[in-house]
């Protein structure tokens, strides 16, 4: 029976996926550009892994399918800038999420601006923008799991101008209103954005300043955040 199901299902994924053009593979998702209804989307196949107990596998599957959607949801319903669900398929384990067009992650943009000479002073507008948007984030009690500027994407508006963040890739998020777990979300941000963008520490804590003046949780967090940071010396002093 479960074999039954897996055949129909993957029937069901190659349909869906007919003429999709593949743009990512993660080791927990495949991300494909496609279209939904007329309109151009995101479709995002969590797909099984073999060397799991297949009943285990579908439990995880379908719980991190939950909490991807969940965190988006309440994001969106915050007023933050997240992408619009279209669809979700739990036979296939497949959501079409509208394409952000017109945009740049954040990790080109910077890379970008210090590749032409700009100073990271000419990059605190950006970083108050990020900081007010993650700190009501993690107000909403959402935790993205995996921040990097790879998954912030600006949005191009008016010469000149940063335009509208938008935030994605949530898959690997969930809800809590732990402060430590917001530290950490914080902590992974600043280890990939001073790894990705050397000598920009005035910049991220330009970010975290405005972090902590936009998020009325922000005390406790910055406090796990120098907590963990202690954790991580300590571990990479061990070795």
């Amino acid at each position: 029976m479960a074999e039954e199901d897996s055949v129909k299902s993957t029937a069901a994924v190659s349909r869906y996926l007919l003429g999709a053009e593949l743009i990512k593979q993660g080791a927990e998702a495949r991300v494909y550009r496609g279209s939904f209804l007329g309109k151009g989307c995101i479709i995002k196949e969590r797909f099984r892994k073999r060397y799991r107990n297949p009943v285990l596998d579908e439990k995880l599957i379908r719980r991190r399918t939950a909490q991807e959607i969940r965190s988006i949801l309440r994001c969106r319903k915050a007023g933050l800038n997240a992408p619009v669900v279209y669809f979700v398929d739990q036979t296939t384990n497949c959501i079409f999420l509208e394409e952000i067009s017109n945009s740049v992650t954040v990790r080109e943009y910077i890379s970008s601006a210090q590749a032409s000479g700009q100073s990271a002073e000419s990059l605190y507008s950006l970083a108050d923008k990020i900081g007010k948007v993650l700190g009501k984030m993690h107000d909403e009690d959402v935790v993205h799991g995996d921040l990097t500027t790879s998954n912030m994407l600006l949005v191009k508006e008016q010469e000149g101008k940063d335009g509208k963040l938008v935030l994605i890739d949530f898959g690997l998020s969930y809800i809590s209103a732990l402060p430590e777990d917001k530290g950490v979300d914080m902590y992974v941000l600043e280890k990939a954005f001073l790894s990705t963008h050397p000598n920009t520490e005035t910049l991220f804590l330009r970010l975290l300043q405005s972090y902590s003046s936009s998020s009325k949780k922000s005390p406790a967090v910055i406090k796990k955040l120098d907590e963990v940071r202690l954790r991580g010396r300590k571990r990479s002093m061990v070795g």
